[in-house]
């Protein structure tokens, strides 16, 4: 099968391609833009693999897109705008990306009757403060950029209900792993203290994420293209929910440094204050879990940054 990823060359994006040239007999065409988060320095390793093929192009242009699907089976949409900080201070770039590029893209995958994956967002639920979102819970995104992702969510399941296309939509909660720009937080965080600087921790630190290492979440959207139910959404959470103060002091017990590193600053505005997924649908319908224990991932997420230099230096020094 001939899968189209858009968005392979940014963080999940480019550890899906590898997974799929490493773990599959599927061939693989990279579309990607190549903006700040975009680097094909992720994908050395595997860019001389015949059954691997890169074409930069923009997702909201149609007659790139046209080309780049040719013989292609599957659609798998990462492509998007999707640091909460840059929406809040300039929304229209992601309002044009994550929905305008999902709408263009879905067209074509109307036109060619072929399968579209939406790599969504546990962030489109909103905030919960007791208990686990499942896939049935409302949308209520509290910022731009979870607005755009749940925009391109729902317009991706319309066409399943309005045209009948096969149409799958995951839904992660917040990755972490190599190949992450250094402006989300464990990267900025461990970039941050391997350079002698500060790390800045939003308010009291007191708000909760759910970790899921990116090798985890590129197998479940692998499980789910391969196995899911069309006009299904799938969950896929790592099961290991921190308070972002937790997160940090983990950071800093595993580089042997003090909390004196610890800065903190202004809360973020409508900082989201807890995400939750119940992920008991995927793990019963399709066999999936996570096979990452946290502290071993990040261990080997933190490894990975100090020996990979020459990769995240140039970007920090382009922020």
């Amino acid at each position: 099968m001939k899968i189209l990823v858009t968005g392979g060359a940014g963080f999940i994006g480019s550890n899906f391609v590898r997974l799929l040239i490493n773990n599959s007999d599927h061939e693989v065409v990279n579309f990607d833009k190549l903006t700040y988060a975009g680097n094909l320095n992720n994908l050395r390793d595997i860019e001389n693999n015949k059954r691997y093929k890169f074409i930069k192009g923009d997702i909201c242009n149609p007659e790139e897109i046209k080309e780049a699907v040719k013989d292609c089976s599957v659609i798998v949409n990462f492509a998007a705008e999707s640091h909460v900080d840059r929406s809040i201070n300039d929304p229209s770039t992601f309002i044009k990306t994550d929905i305008f590029g999902a709408f263009t893209l879905l067209e074509e995958a109307r036109k060619n009757n072929l399968q579209f994956v939406q790599i969504s967002s546990d962030e489109v639920y909103g905030q919960i403060l007791e208990g686990s979102f499942t896939e049935t819970s409302p949308l209520m995104p509290r910022n731009p950029y979870s607005a755009s992702k749940t925009g391109a969510d729902r317009l991706a399941y319309s066409y399943f209900s309005t045209y009948g296309l096969k149409v799958i939509i995951t839904r992660s909660s917040n990755n972490f792993g190599p190949y992450q720009y250094p402006e989300k937080v464990i990267p900025l965080f461990v970039t941050n203290l391997l350079t002698g600087k500060k790390v800045p921790v939003y308010g009291a630190g007191k708000q909760i994420r759910d970790w899921l290492y990116v090798e985890d979440n590129c197998e479940g959207i692998k499980a789910c293209m391969e196995k899911g139910r069309s006009g299904e959404v799938y969950n896929i959470g790592g099961g290991n929910e921190l308070q972002n103060i937790e997160l940090t002091k983990n950071i800093l017990k595993e580089l042997n440094l003090n909390e004196d590193r610890i800065e903190y600053v202004e809360d973020r505005k409508g900082h989201d204050f807890r995400y939750s997924l119940n992920c008991d649908k995927i793990k019963t319908e399709l066999n999936w879990k996570p096979r990452n224990e946290f502290k071993n991932a990040l261990k080997k997420t933190i490894n990975w940054y100090q020996e990979n230099e020459g990769w995240w230096k140039p970007l920090i020094k382009n922020k």
